[in-house]
């Protein structure tokens, strides 16, 4: 069991997360293959891949929830192998999958995970009202968490995980089932928790609008991590802008694009792509020199799909149709304190 009392911090100068050579591997599947990362105090850091790439594995070790077959990590300061109690004490974790009980009110709910936690029943109290506060369901403390949203039950799951002061907080898809409009106020929320509680953010997510959000990304495809920076720098090293345009004679178009510009192009039923750098700029030349009617044409920046794309060979919805097997703790489904 976690101390009687909030955790006692731990230097924030050094990183909130470390990981070497973290390996996950089953009968038959190499879950994780070798993960190094670094994560600082305060940071919005996301893990980006389709489903089955071994992001929810990596957050099961991470939390102590799946032993690593190799490597080292450790968390707030702590090895999540040989000090997993502390780990535990000093990270709080939403899961994938909700984990509230519809049948207790919100304050029932936090105060179950205050007692697990051990928080003296004072420091509960305070600690309950602000969170509650914080995301935005003061008002609903007494109302039981069946009668909520989808968004409400994950803003609720966000102030049990931060109840006991954690210095980290574990996001597994914290988004995934909810529409469009509660995605976004969800991290309106995030963002705002952030400020106030200045805590370490890690999640895992599939949506691409999803790890703008993140100071840093760590793109991972088939258990690896195929490239890592903030999503400015991911996208900028493309260097190169995405061009559709349709014309008068596509199939001729392929062959101008080519002789005209040294540049290749795909055909499909909504017309032609190509790439080129400052696509905006190029495109009163290619009007003008093409040699062909252009009849429509749009210019699109990098994406963290392009992105994926350029280290994987091929996009996120790609990798989603055809997903890797999953291991047995792909996917934590219960917190232990």
């Amino acid at each position: 069991m976690p101390p009687a009392s909030a955790p006692t911090p731990v230097p924030t100068a050094q990183p909130t997360i470390v990981a070497r050579g973290l390996c996950k591997s089953y009968p038959g599947v190499k879950a994780v293959r070798g993960v190094d990362l670094t994560v600082h105090p305060g940071e919005t850091f996301g893990f980006l891949g389709p489903n089955g790439a071994g992001k929810s594995t990596t957050i099961a070790m991470l939390c102590t929830l799946a032993r690593p077959t190799a490597g080292r990590a450790r968390v707030a300061g702590a090895d999540v192998t040989e000090d997993p109690g502390t780990v535990r004490s000093r990270m709080g974790l939403v899961f994938q999958d909700l984990t509230v009980d519809g049948d207790l009110t919100a304050g029932e709910n936090l105060r179950f995970h205050a007692d697990l936690y051990g928080l003296p029943k004072r420091t509960a109290r305070a600690r309950t009202a602000e969170m509650l506060e914080l995301v935005g369901l003061a008002d609903r403390r007494n109302s039981l968490v069946r009668t909520f949203s989808g968004g409400m039950k994950r803003r609720l799951e966000i102030a049990r995980g931060l109840l006991h002061s954690p210095q980290v907080l574990f996001l597994d898809e914290p988004t995934i089932g909810l529409d469009p409009l509660s995605r976004a106020q969800l991290w309106e929320h995030l963002h705002h928790v952030r400020k106030e509680q200045a805590v370490t953010l890690f999640l895992t997510t599939h949506y691409l609008d999803e790890a703008e959000h993140c100071d840093r990304v760590a793109i991972m495809d088939d258990g690896r991590i195929v490239t890592e920076g903030t999503p400015a720098a991911l996208k900028a090293a493309i260097g190169t802008d995405r061009i559709r345009l349709h014309t008068t004679d596509d199939r001729a178009a392929v062959t101008a694009l080519r002789r005209q510009f040294g540049l290749n192009a795909t055909a499909g039923p909504d017309g032609l792509c190509t790439q080129a750098p400052d696509g905006a700029a190029f495109v009163p030349a290619l009007c003008a020199n093409l040699g062909i009617p252009v009849l429509s044409i749009t210019v699109t920046s990098p994406s963290l799909d392009d992105v994926f794309l350029q280290h994987t060979g091929r996009t996120i919805r790609d990798a989603e149709r055809t997903p890797r097997p999953a291991g047995p703790a792909g996917k934590p489904q219960r917190q232990a304190p």
